[in-house]
């Protein structure tokens, strides 16, 4: 992504009023998917469903790799790389590749895909809808999206195959 990529796909959203939907869409999935997640634990843990652990142990592991990854690897945010004004406020300098919002909500997705089949399709549509958000807002580059939703459905699939 160059600057003059960033300022044409953003350019639709520079109003405040369409800038601070796609804020509020950020937000709003955020806070619904990373909710749905505790909410399917507890219902585990209710039922004495001995899938719990294995739930809370592969996106629990794949979230502190790739925050240590993040860290090691360091990778500039769009708005300390290009030359661009960001829809959205980030005081956050480096760790941006990949995407931890995004890896978080389909690894979330992947897990819950097995516990409720419509929960997870939803969910991995909500994550499509993040990463394009992220993107937008010039908090990430296109290749950290990519590669936190991949990193997510990759690190999940042993959940299918596994004895959660």
């Amino acid at each position: 992504m160059t600057a003059g990529d960033y300022n044409r796909w953003s350019a639709p959203f520079r109003t405040p009023g369409r800038a601070g939907a796609v804020r509020a869409v950020n937000r709003t999935l955020t806070l619904l998917c990373f909710l749905c997640y505790p909410l399917s634990l507890l219902w585990l843990l209710a039922r004495a469903d001995a899938r719990l652990w294995g739930c809370i142990a592969l996106p629990g592991s794949g979230f502190l790799l790739v925050s240590l990854f993040r860290r090691r690897f360091n990778a500039p945010r769009p708005y300390e790389a290009l030359d661009i004004v960001p829809l959205m406020e980030k005081g956050k300098h480096g760790q941006s590749f990949p995407s931890r919002h995004v890896f978080s909500i389909f690894v979330i997705a992947m897990t819950l895909l097995r516990l409720c089949a419509p929960l997870g399709w939803v969910l991995l549509c909500c994550g499509v809808v993040l990463a394009w958000c992220r993107v937008i807002l010039g908090v990430h580059f296109p290749r950290d999206v990519i590669a936190g939703g991949i990193a997510g459905i990759l690190w999940g699939l042993p959940g299918f195959f596994l004895p959660l």
